[in-house]
């Protein structure tokens, strides 16, 4: 007796449930693109710009299987317009108060439903007929499982007060209706709800508690010595605009702009600081402000371990608030 190498949905079916994922995950991170700029809340804001690139590579993988399945590559077709009326009202929650109302949206109820679809489906889909799509599945419930418990990290840090968990829960369940009435992202129903793992107890490689620690003002950043002797190093070069300096600093594949030293020498700085620091995996983030009497100017930076010490793999001018020009 031979197996059918067939799945459980027709190509027919499964490319337009994934152009149904597509248009979900696309618009989300349109949506938290847009969200960065209104939200005051710096770990909400990391959180997010963190999820953008994430979900970007969710809707490209989503989009390259569709050729596969003898379909138009990159397209997205929502469910109905029922589920466009659920995204709508989830992305409405735009004034600058209503950061709460945002991660509820998405890590309360959005990325769960899709977790749970997603779960769904890699369990129907044929392991010798489907692995790109089980593939993709799988990517995707990895993310989602960890996207869900940063965010609920970061909203735990803003409940300050039992009426915003009361706005929160009042959210919700409006979303929640929404979504149940258009029969959830493909419009077939809503599977049932998946189990989450404990923020407190979780490993979260997103760094959320990274992110919440880079709100609080008025402390040292914690970091290595040596780092932060590179990083002390690096402004006083960068405060004289000493391009040789600069460059000791950095790895060779850095790209810096040494008429970017030419704009800093002679700008009269008195002091440099780290403004942020931010610990992502294997590298360091630090923001650095050069002040002086014509005004500041800012940097970012990315730090890796290298031979020899910690070295600058980015240095780029993020901010040039001179009062003339250097």
């Amino acid at each position: 007796m031979t197996e059918r190498l067939e799945g459980h949905f027709s190509v027919e079916e499964s490319a337009r449930t994934v152009r149904q994922y597509r248009y979900a995950v696309e618009r989300m991170m349109r949506i938290l693109a847009g969200w960065i700029a209104l939200t005051p809340e710096l770990s909400a804001k990391l959180l997010l710009g963190r999820h953008v690139w994430d979900n970007a590579q969710h809707a490209d993988g989503w989009g390259r299987r569709l050729p596969e399945l003898r379909a138009q590559a990159h397209m997205s077709e929502p469910s109905s317009q029922a589920f466009v009326a659920f995204m709508d009202l989830l992305e409405s929650a735009e004034m600058p108060h209503q950061t709460v109302e945002r991660l509820v949206g998405v890590y309360r109820v959005l990325k769960p439903h899709l977790l749970a679809v997603y779960e769904a489906h890699v369990a129907q889909a044929n392991p010798v007929y489907e692995p790109p799509t089980r593939r993709i599945l799988l990517r995707c419930i990895e993310d989602e499982r960890r996207h869900i418990v940063a965010g609920e990290t970061v909203l735990r840090h803003l409940f300050s007060t039992p009426a915003l968990e009361e706005r929160a829960a009042e959210w919700r369940a409006r979303l929640e209706e929404r979504l149940v009435a258009a029969g959830g992202v493909t419009g077939a129903g809503m599977p049932p709800a998946v189990a989450l793992p404990d923020p407190a107890a979780a490993e979260l490689s997103d760094d959320a508690r990274e992110f919440i620690r880079l709100e609080s003002v008025g402390r040292e950043w914690p970091m290595p010595d040596d780092l932060r002797s590179a990083l002390a190093a690096l402004g006083k070069a960068l405060m004289a605009g000493d391009d040789a300096g600069i460059r000791r600093g950095l790895l060779p594949e850095c790209a810096w702009d040494p008429a970017h030293a030419v704009r800093l020498a002679g700008a009269g700085f008195e002091s440099h600081a780290v403004v942020a620091f931010s610990k992502l995996g294997h590298h360091r983030l630090a923001k650095l402000r050069l002040e002086g009497p014509q005004g500041a100017v800012t940097l970012i930076s990315r730090w890796v371990r290298a031979e020899g010490g910690w070295r600058a793999s980015v240095l780029e001018l993020a901010a040039f608030e001179l009062a003339q020009p250097a």
